[in-house]
């Protein structure tokens, strides 16, 4: 069974963005069929198996479209395996201990049950939207500390677990 995995993610500034779809990239690589959409342009989840969903992490909250979407589709995910990620440190932290999910996010595991959270590090570079985003860049703290061997490391797990499921059994 070729498993089709949903990877929505909330962006700001892309950075999240570029994440998933470097979990979907691999997913496929390893034999799944994945696609990253935003957040806010899945309209259903029948269509897929598996959803992954991340979201960039602003003042100790998920993006709004990530919290939006878990919002949305609360009566269809209970139905599907659920991994969720963060991106958000900017710095090396998130490389080199694990950052447990903010309190929404850690909520929103429980009541899924959630497989896996994984928090990756975040990047914010120059042009970025919103007036704290922009402050950081200037004063010299932003970066683009995205580990993207850790997040193929990631995805991989997730796409060994899914081959992994019984065959007939819905993921």
């Amino acid at each position: 069974m070729n498993a089709k995995v949903l990877v929505a993610y909330g962006t700001t500034n892309g950075s999240t963005a570029r994440i998933a779809e470097t979990i979907a990239e691999t997913l496929d690589k390893e034999g799944l069929t994945a696609e990253a959409r935003p957040a806010e342009s899945v309209v259903t989840l029948l269509p897929y198996d598996a959803v992954v969903v991340g979201g960039g992490v602003y003042a100790g909250r998920w993006q709004k479209n990530a919290r939006r979407f878990l919002r949305r589709h609360r009566r269809e995910l209970p139905a599907r395996p659920l991994w969720l990620f963060s991106s958000g440190p900017l710095d090396a932290s998130a490389s080199e201990r694990d950052i447990p999910p903010v309190p929404g996010v850690r909520r929103a595991m429980i009541r899924f049950d959630a497989r896996e959270h994984i928090t990756f590090g975040g990047c914010l570079e120059k042009g970025a939207k919103g007036f704290i985003a922009h402050r950081i860049v200037e004063s010299g703290k932003g970066g683009d500390f995205r580990d993207f061997p850790a997040i193929e490391a990631w995805a991989g797990r997730i796409a060994k677990e899914l081959l992994g499921a019984p065959q007939g059994e819905r993921l």
